[in-house]
């Protein structure tokens, strides 16, 4: 049954919730309201029952009638007779049979143990309501009441009275009653699950639209489908989301297109001109002409040149490829201080001829330990790069800010916004060996630590680069 209620559409499993629900809440107030209204009946009965049990004159009952020659049924009514509405009768304790003592009595109602027992108690504020059916068969509602009977000169104990009324009339309300809360459950309930499927229909319009789209992302692999969003509701929210996922997933195949474009065009520079170094070489081996020794070296050269460059270049890409450092779990507590000295130590040995001063500060981060050693040293390779021989290279760790100084020609102020996008690289540095994935690679390490990097012109000529981390000037607790 649960298989099958899931195997249903969502529509017309929440249009069959809602009819149940109102079919439950229907029965429940259809049953409260026909106890009630059969209370309230029944009250109106017993009370009718006690007021005619008042207005008796039991002493009016003969001796003849109580003792003697009791009739045990009520006396026919002809057809000139007005009706008659009660049933009159005593019953002694020992004696089941009942003793009819009015003329206007309807029948004989059966005596049962109850009745007996109401007899044997000689309080007369002693009453007993019970449901009871006369000799025909016919629903009765009785009322037995303690009594003693003044017969002559002996009262006779051990008597009850009993009067009933027909509950004919009573029933046939109760039954109509019925029928109409059956009849109102029935529409309302069909009502609800037609109320339910239209409700369905338009909530889940959105669903279906949403559906729809990626339906047709799945189909077409188009990512610029958008969903209209209307309101501030659940199905909203979705919709946002939805198009907001989708904008990230178009924008990410657009930067891969890109990525591989650029480094495409990047490739085929260092492999064209590794490929025409290779072929002279090969030519020369082919034909015995052999290529003077200087030029032979400065072609071999080259090509250890593209060599180093190429595989610069597939490093940086890799780089640019790995996953997010929250992903891969590398995050860590690492001394930034520690990781530009080391930084410093490598761009020393490419620059020999320049001039280094630091003042590194102890600053701790959460960072990968690795991807910022490597950011740090693009950055001082970068200002190795373009410092004038006999420069001086300024490095500094203060609060979380380091700063990386050069004197070299500096970047045009139209190219700033520019510098951390992959393969970008300045007029002035084209000509220069890199990749220019590196300050790409700055930034990215940079962002995932949760900081920023800027470059701006130095004061007095040059580049002045500044990378900012969160963190704290001492280690944790847990930190040796």
């Amino acid at each position: 049954m649960t298989n099958r209620f899931r195997a249903l559409p969502l529509r017309s499993r929440l249009a069959l919730l809602a009819a149940t629900a109102v079919a439950v809440a229907v029965a429940v107030v259809s049953t409260a309201c026909w106890f009630v209204v059969r209370g309230k009946l029944y009250d109106a009965v017993d009370d009718k029952l006690l007021t005619r049990a008042e207005s008796l004159n039991l002493r009016a009952v003969s001796v003849e009638l109580t003792l003697r020659g009791c009739p045990q049924t009520a006396v026919p009514q002809n057809q000139f007779a007005p009706p008659r509405d009660y049933y009159y009768q005593l019953v002694r304790a020992d004696d089941d049979r009942p003793c009819v003592f009015a003329a206007d009595s309807v029948g004989t109602v059966r005596v049962e143990d109850g009745d007996q027992a109401v007899a044997r108690q000689a309080d007369p504020r002693i009453k007993s309501y019970r449901d009871g059916t006369d000799t025909e068969g016919n629903p009765v509602r009785v009322l037995t009441v303690a009594a003693s009977v003044d017969a002559g000169n002996a009262v006779v104990r051990d008597t009850a009275l009993m009067i009933g009324v027909p509950l004919g009339e009573t029933e046939r309300t109760l039954n109509d009653l019925a029928l109409l809360l059956l009849a109102v459950s029935g529409i309302g309930v069909v009502g609800a699950g037609a109320a339910g499927l239209a409700v369905a229909r338009t909530g889940l319009r959105p669903v279906d639209r949403l559906t729809g789209a990626v339906e047709h992302i799945a189909r077409t692999e188009d990512l610029n489908v958008r969903i209209p969003v209307d309101g501030e509701d659940e199905i909203a929210r979705l919709s946002r989301s939805f198009n907001a996922m989708t904008a990230a997933l178009a924008s990410s195949r657009d930067l891969q297109k890109q990525l591989i474009a650029d480094a495409g065009h990047e490739l085929r520079t260092p492999l064209t001109s590794l490929r025409t170094n290779i072929e002279l070489l090969a030519r020369s081996e082919e034909t015995g002409r052999a290529i003077p020794a200087d030029d032979r070296r400065a072609l071999l050269a080259s090509v250890k040149a593209q060599m180093t460059e190429l595989a610069a270049l597939i490093g940086d890409l890799q780089e640019l490829s790995r996953p997010d450092v929250g992903a891969s779990g590398r995050v860590q507590v690492v001394a930034l201080h520690e990781i530009a000295r080391t930084a410093l130590d490598r761009a020393r040995l490419r620059g020999p001829e320049l001039t280094f001063t630091a003042t590194l500060e102890p600053w701790y981060v959460r960072a990968d330990h690795a991807a910022l050693e490597r950011a740090l040293v693009n950055i001082l390779d970068n200002a190795v790069k373009f410092s004038p021989p006999g420069g001086e290279v300024e490095v500094g760790l203060r609060a979380g800010e380091l700063w990386v100084r050069d004197h070299g020609p500096g970047i045009p102020p139209e190219e700033l916004p520019h510098v951390f996008e992959r393969f970008w690289r300045s007029q002035s540095a084209r000509a220069l060996p890199g990749s220019g994935l590196g300050l790409s690679i700055v930034a990215r390490t940079v962002r995932e630590a949760g900081g920023d990097a800027t470059l701006t012109p130095a004061e007095g000529g040059g580049t002045r680069a500044v990378i900012r981390l969160p963190g704290a000037a001492s280690p944790p607790p847990a930190m040796p």
